[in-house]
């Protein structure tokens, strides 16, 4: 499936746009607005249209207007291999934004890198920029910096023994290896390791053994998707009364949705100051960046964001702020911008990147959150 949109969208008041755009920018997209990470993809795919939307309103980056190529990868890394290619030889577009999931975002990368074209990635795992890519990007936090700010929750809490049950799926089983490797560093042990595949329905032989296994403490569920959600309906069918951890990889509403309220409650989670917007401080640095971008995403299509909709804005930003440094349409000025941005604020955290950098976001960007009552608080 493809979208073409010359509607646009935008975000950033800083932008020093003209009007009158005369000439055209081509932006390209990969996404997975349809299939198993619709619930990541659909949010971004809106966000993106809507930003574009508002930016060519706005006359454009530096006069010339956005025009966007959207294609729906349904989550399949070789369909987001061959849009990916279709955008840099058919297209033509000068930057890419995408990669819903590890596996579309690892399919993307290749193709970027031959390419030389400048693309920032949605997704979680490690992997996708470490080691460093010359022209890829991402947005989100690494799934090993979600496992240390998990362990470092435990760790207050006296928590120092863990059952962990993670997906197989790229980012379920990339953030159980992160995990693992930096457990110690937080004096964690994990006492029971468990898996599920990204189709089961039922997971209480797993969460059994773990329940049974001695002086377990706590329990960790690196994965995205309909996974953990059956994992945490399962628990609490099980009447597993221990703390229960996800991962960022869920960190919406529509989670707790699936989930149940009651089911959810307690849950604890890595997330972004985007769910907590209504609570934050007034002086808190992402505030306005924040709710400007969720009143206008909820204004728009009259449903809640997401912090999966939030990491597409920050990418959109981050390639806005590039193009209009870059003062042009070149791939390779594009890029340099890219790696030269400095105190960007977004709505996942504060970007900062460098030659060995090209996620720009530490530890600090996450909140450390904990549902309660449907919603979400702060547990910093």
């Amino acid at each position: 499936m493809k979208f073409m949109s010359t509607t646009a969208l935008a975000i950033v008041a800083t932008l020093g746009v003209a009007t009158g755009a005369s000439a055209e920018i081509r932006l390209g997209a990969s996404l997975s607005a349809t299939g198993p990470a619709a619930f990541l993809g659909d949010p971004e795919a809106k966000t993106i249209e809507m930003l574009v939307e508002e930016v060519n309103a706005k006359g454009g980056i530096n006069g010339e207007e956005i025009v966007l190529t959207l294609y729906d990868d349904g989550g399949d890394p070789n369909k987001a291999r061959t849009f990916a290619t279709r955008l840099t030889e058919d297209d033509e577009v000068v930057a890419i934004i995408g990669g819903t999931t590890t596996g579309t975002s690892m399919s993307i990368l290749a193709v970027a890198e031959e390419e030389g074209i400048p693309f920032i990635s949605l997704a979680g795992a490690i992997q996708i920029v470490d080691p460093v890519k010359e022209y890829v990007f991402k947005t989100p936090h690494t799934d090993r910096m979600a496992c240390e700010k998990i362990f470092d929750n435990m760790k207050k809490n006296g928590i120092t023994k863990v059952g962990m049950i993670s997906g197989t799926d790229g980012f379920g089983a990339s953030m159980q290896a992160q995990c693992k490797d930096v457990a110690g560093d937080y004096g964690i042990e994990i006492l029971a390791d468990e898996i599920y595949g990204p189709g089961d329905a039922d997971m209480t032989p797993q969460l059994t053994k773990i329940k049974n296994t001695e002086g377990v403490q706590a329990i960790l569920n690196p994965g995205f998707g309909q996974g953990p959600a059956i994992v945490t309906r399962n628990a609490s069918q099980l009447g597993i009364d221990l703390p229960f951890y996800q991962s960022h990889g869920v960190a919406s509403d529509s989670f707790i949705e699936l989930v149940g309220a009651d089911a959810a409650q307690g849950v604890r989670l890595p997330g972004t100051a985007l769910l907590i917007a209504d609570i934050l401080p007034e002086d808190d640095v992402q505030r306005d960046v924040v709710m400007t971008y969720k009143s206008a995403y909820e204004d728009k299509y009259g449903q809640n964001v997401s912090t999966f909709g939030g990491y597409a804005n920050d990418a959109f930003l981050l390639m806005m702020s590039a193009m209009e440094q870059a003062g042009g349409e070149d791939p390779d000025a594009i890029r340099d911008a890219l790696e030269a941005t400095d105190g960007l604020v977004g709505t996942t955290g504060v970007y900062t990147m460098g030659p060995d950098n090209h996620l720009g976001l530490d530890l600090s960007a996450f909140r450390m959150l904990e549902i309660d009552n449907g919603g979400w608080k702060s547990i910093d």
